[in-house]
């Protein structure tokens, strides 16, 4: 990590780092008003007990105003039980591999907080962007980032500056009619996440982090969700970003609830990982990109823990949406530039 941060501002010239696939760890981006982000993903998630597979997942998500994005995500589920010798304490393993429908994940991100340089850390800082739904921007605002270059059909342009950031982003998890929960394909639901992201620019590096809290219920453990994410863009289509993430049982449940994987009454589970990924654009628009990203837990794996050998996403984005045009608002100056 600290040689990244030492080599990376050598070879920078602007951040445009972003949270959210192909990585664990989310950020206060949305996809701008009446755009859309499709991600369709391969992720792995192994160790030497078990893993975890969805092929594909269906990431949908749709911006309503500039700070909101609505979610859903459903992925087709694969769980491997990997066979294991008996031991004096656990009976034989047999091997095992179970697929099916995964849970339904419906979400609301809101950037609720967003901060543009040599502007009021307080006055007009909060809001909803819901009044972009309906074609109208506050005057004092530059227009959402989808008006750059990333909006489809858009060519490349200077983005409006966000330096500090905040979101919140609810999420709930919930089982679809089929046989997958009782068969141990999924962890039974329904179930609640709720985090904070929190993002900035430190000169050409952008940092992302997020702490979240997943409720639980009364066959899954409740848990802590942490992670940071240090990114850079490196060209105009090319970004690569490190990411250290953290999710940690808060509680233990008592034996006789759930299957397989998901049976209750074992010790408090920890996964932690360090992964290296990011985004390829594939056109000129920067509508459709290549998604990217592996890694491995650094704490000890054992047969007996979820400390995954290995993690991976491999994926691509589709970014639709109306082109919109630049205007004098996106190539804004800021204010003590326009005396000079």
């Amino acid at each position: 990590m600290v040689l990244f941060l030492i080599v990376i501002p050598v070879l920078a010239t602007i951040a445009h780092a972003q949270g959210g696939p192909p990585f664990r760890t989310d950020d206060p981006e949305t996809p701008g008003n009446k755009h859309w982000e499709i991600n369709f993903g391969w992720i792995g998630d192994r160790n030497p007990q078990a893993g975890a597979y969805q092929v594909p997942d269906f990431d949908i998500n749709y911006g309503l105003g500039d700070r909101i994005q609505l979610k859903y995500e459903i992925p087709i589920a694969i769980e491997e039980t990997r066979a294991q010798p008996a031991s004096p304490s656990q009976p034989a393993v047999e091997e095992q591999v179970i697929g099916g429908l995964g849970q339904s994940l419906l979400g609301i991100k809101w950037r609720f907080y967003e901060h543009h340089p040599n502007d009021p850390w307080v006055k007009n800082r909060f809001g909803t962007g819901l009044l972009g739904a309906f074609g109208r921007h506050p005057s004092d605002q530059p227009q959402p980032v989808a008006a750059s270059g990333d909006s489809p059909g858009a060519d490349d342009s200077t983005e409006p500056i966000v330096n500090f950031s905040i979101s919140t982003y609810p999420q709930l998890f919930l089982d679809n009619p089929t046989g997958s929960v009782p068969r141990g394909v999924v962890a039974p639901g329904p179930n609640f996440f709720l985090p904070i992201e929190i993002n900035g620019r430190i000169g050409p590096i952008r940092i992302d982090g997020e702490v979240g809290y997943n409720f639980g219920n009364h066959a899954l453990p409740q848990s802590w969700g942490r992670g940071l994410l240090v990114g850079h863009e490196f060209t105009d289509r090319t970004e690569a970003y490190i990411e250290l993430y953290d999710q940690q049982d808060a509680n233990t449940l008592p034996a006789g609830q759930g299957v397989g994987k998901f049976a209750t009454g074992g010790p408090k589970q920890r996964e932690t990982t360090l992964g290296l990924g990011g985004r390829q654009a594939l056109n000129h628009s920067k509508t459709f990109n290549l998604l990217l990203m592996a890694g491995r837990s650094f704490q000890t794996i054992t047969a007996n823990n979820s400390q995954p050998s290995w993690i991976a996403y491999v994926g691509v984005q589709l970014l639709l949406g109306p082109a919109e045009p630049v205007t004098s608002q996106v190539e804004q100056k800021l204010p003590n530039e326009s005396k000079r």
